[in-house]
C-alpha cells in the first residue's frame, strides 16, 4: 500500500513538473531575500515556490533571487515592491524600520514568552492589524503577506562575562543596528548601544569596538563569531526575531480569487516552514558553540523577571515615539494575552 501511495505521489510531481514546463505561466512572482540558501527565508521560498506552482497548475510561475541581485537594503527592496520590479521581498522589522517604524513593535523585549505564543500571535489577527497599517502607510503599494521567523530569538552575547542578570550588563559596548527602538533598549539595561554594520561586526568585536551583540544562535554560528571572542551566551530571548513578508499590492489584487487564495496559502506554508527551520538548525548551533568552548547561561525565572522590568520603560518610549506605536503597541498586548489564556486552556484539557 505504502508503495502504491509514493508511486501515486511520484507520478503526480512528474504530472505537476510536466504541466509547469508545457505553457507559460500566467503570472510571473519576482521574489528575492538578502540572504543565502543556508537561510531560513530561503527554506521558506522553497516551500513557498513549490506549492503556489504546484497549485495553480502552472498558472503561476514563482523565481527566487537569492542575494542583492535584485536589490541591497531594506529601504531599496520595499522601493521595488511599491514601484512593482519585486514582488516579494523579506525583511526585518530593522529593514522596514525606515518606511514603517511601527513594525519595530516585533523589537519590544519580553512581551512574548515562546515560540508557542509567537506563533499564535503572528497566525492571527495581530499580523491583519499590521498589513492595514502598511498598507495605508504605503497608499496602497505594499502588503504585508505574513510574519514568520529569521533565526529564532535574539539573546544577548559579550566577551567579555556571563549576564545573569540587567546589573551584569553595566557598561557594556553593544552593538545594535542605526534604529532607535534597539538602541533605547540597550540602554535600559545599563549598557552603552554601538551602532555597527553586520559585515563590520567580526572585527568590531576582535578589536574591542564593542564587546557584545544581541542575535539569534545560528547568525553567531554562521558568522563565527565565537572566533571573535564572543564566548559568553544569557538566553534571555527577549525578542522574537520576526520576518515580514511584503508583497506588490497591484500584482496581488490583480490575480483572480481562486489564485489569490492559492498564494495565501502558500505564504502559509512559508510561514509555517521559517517556523520550524530555526528550531532545526539552533540544536546544532548550541552543541556547537559550547563545543567551541562556549558559555550558554539560561537565567532564572527571577532573573528573566529582572530583565524584563528593567527594559520596560522601552514600552513608554515606543508608544511616545514611534507613529503608530500605541496602535500596533495594544495590537500586540492584547494579541499576547489571548494567545496565552488559549494555550493555558489547550494545556489545561492536555494535561488531564
Amino acid at each position: 500500500m505504502l508503495k502504491t501511495t509514493l508511486t501515486a505521489l511520484s507520478a503526480m510531481a512528474i504530472l505537476a513538473g510536466s504541466t509547469l514546463a508545457a505553457g507559460a505561466a500566467d503570472y510571473s512572482i519576482r521574489a528575492t531575500a538578502n540572504s543565502n540558501e543556508n537561510d531560513e527565508d530561503y527554506d521558506g521560498l522553497v516551500v513557498f515556490k513549490n506549492y503556489v506552482e504546484a497549485a495553480s497548475n502552472g498558472a503561476i510561475e514563482v523565481e527566487l533571487f537569492i542575494g542583492t541581485q535584485l536589490c541591497g537594503n531594506g529601504a531599496e527592496c520595499l522601493q521595488g515592491v511599491a514601484d512593482g520590479s519585486i514582488d516579494v521581498y523579506i525583511s526585518t522589522s530593522g529593514g522596514a524600520a525606515g518606511i514603517f517604524p511601527y513594525v519595530q513593535v516585533l523589537d519590544l523585549p519580553y512581551l512574548m514568552a515562546n515560540d508557542r505564543v509567537a506563533e499564535h500571535v503572528l497566525s492571527g489577527d495581530f499580523t491583519r492589524t499590521v498589513r492595514d497599517m502598511a498598507l495605508e502607510s504605503s497608499g496602497g503599494t505594499i502588503r504585508l503577506m505574513t510574519i514568520g521567523n529569521t533565526g529564532g530569538w535574539r539573546n544577548f552575547a559579550n566577551t567579555r562575562g556571563r549576564v545573569q542578570g540587567p546589573d551584569d550588563m553595566a557598561g557594556l559596548k553593544i552593538r545594535t543596528v542605526v534604529a532607535d527602538l534597539p538602541q533605547e533598549l540597550v540602554k535600559a539595561l545599563g549598557a552603552s548601544p554601538t551602532p555597527i554594520p553586520w559585515p563590520e561586526l567580526f572585527t568590531s568585536l576582535q578589536t574591542g569596538v564593542v564587546e557584545g551583540s544581541k542575535n539569534g544562535i545560528t547568525d553567531i554560528m554562521g558568522m563565527k563569531f565565537p572566533d571573535a571572542g564572543l564566548q559568553y551566551l544569557t538566553l534571555d530571548g527577549h525578542a522574537y526575531m520576526g520576518a515580514l513578508w511584503w508583497m506588490n499590492n497591484e500584482k496581488f489584487m490583480s490575480m483572480p480569487p481562486e489564485l489569490r487564495r492559492v498564494v495565501v496559502d502558500g505564504f502559509y506554508g512559508l510561514q509555517q516552514a521559517t517556523f520550524a527551520s530555526p528550531k532545526r538548525k539552533s540544536i546544532q548551533a548550541y552543541e556547537d558553540f559550547v563545543a567551541g568552548g562556549g558559555d550558554l547561561y539560561v537565567p532564572t525565572p527571577e532573573e528573566k523577571a529582572a530583565f524584563a522590568a528593567a527594559a520596560a520603560p522601552v514600552y513608554d518610549w515606543f508608544k511616545a515615539n514611534i507613529d503608530g506605536g500605541p496602535e500596533v503597541f495594544d495590537a500586540l498586548v492584547a494579541a499576547v494575552a489571548e494567545a496565552e489564556a488559549e494555550i493555558a486552556a489547550d494545556l489545561e484539557k492536555d494535561l488531564q
